[in-house]
């Protein structure tokens, strides 16, 4: 198996292009990177309101190989490009679908770009409709069992005006879940670093900053009970805690 540098040095050229395109006018500004785990088996695990833009900050401000899930869709020019076009609608209205008639040349050289390499930037592919969550689990723990860092990012990919904060959906167990196993099942204890990001949701090409904040590593163990479901339960909510405090802390700056 290629050793953590000969991976980095083989995807890192194509994560920074395509991060450096995402972001562009974007101005990005991160407080706490030292409490980042900088060698594996490690989870990052962060809020999700800005689709594409949040796994660019990731490639950005993470400097070493990482892997993390993705939907297959975006594995396929088809459907990444529908994705792509459901953004700029979602966020944007009529002028989002003008600004996708108007620039789907160049659309759809980016979605081919993308849709050709995204393996190539540590992606875990999977089925997020259908077996997703255990397909999706047991391969994260494949992954952790041979060191490796994965980046969990919660929500989906947009702001949800209807929670409690719109910038951080509630947490899945998912993360819990894989700890809990890893800890139980293969005595490894894996640090789980909470991230808050605020800015992303601004869409594509629109001059903004991007702020984020990274908390110390978090262990199951701190918040190990009797039974696996009160253990996991726990967990996932100091988890949506703590990335809720971060995301607070950004805004009061």
């Amino acid at each position: 198996m290629a050793s953590y540098e000969e991976e980095l040095k083989k995807y890192q050229p194509f994560a920074l292009k395509t991060s450096t395109i995402a972001l562009l006018g974007k101005k990005l500004l991160v407080y706490g990177r030292d409490n980042f785990i900088k060698h594996g088996p490690a989870m990052i695990v962060g809020n999700h309101c800005g689709a594409y833009k949040d796994v660019a900050v990731v490639c950005k401000i993470v400097p070493w190989p990482f892997f993390f899930t993705a939907n297959r869709e975006i594995f396929s020019k088809s459907e990444f490009s529908y994705l792509v076009r459901k953004h700029l609608y979602r966020n944007l209205g009529n002028f989002g679908l003008f600004l996708n008639f108007f620039l789907n040349p160049y659309k759809s050289l980016f979605v081919q770009y993308i849709s050709s390499n995204i393996a190539k930037v540590g992606t875990i592919p999977v089925d997020l409709y259908v077996h997703g969550k255990r397909e999706a689990i047991e391969r994260c723990q494949e992954y952790l069992k041979k060191g490796r860092v994965l980046i969990a990012l919660q929500g989906r990919g947009r702001i949800i005006a209807k929670n409690p904060n719109p910038y951080v959906t509630p947490f899945g167990r998912g993360i819990s879940i894989i700890s809990y196993n890893m800890t139980k099942d293969e005595g490894m204890a894996v640090p789980v670093t909470p991230m808050a990001m605020y800015g992303t949701h601004r869409p594509f090409l629109v001059p903004s900053k991007i702020h984020v904040s990274i908390g110390p590593p978090m262990f199951i163990t701190d918040y190990w009970l009797k039974s696996f479901e009160e253990t996991v339960d726990r967990f996932k909510k100091a988890l949506e805690a703590k990335v809720n405090e971060l995301f607070l802390e950004l805004i009061r700056k």
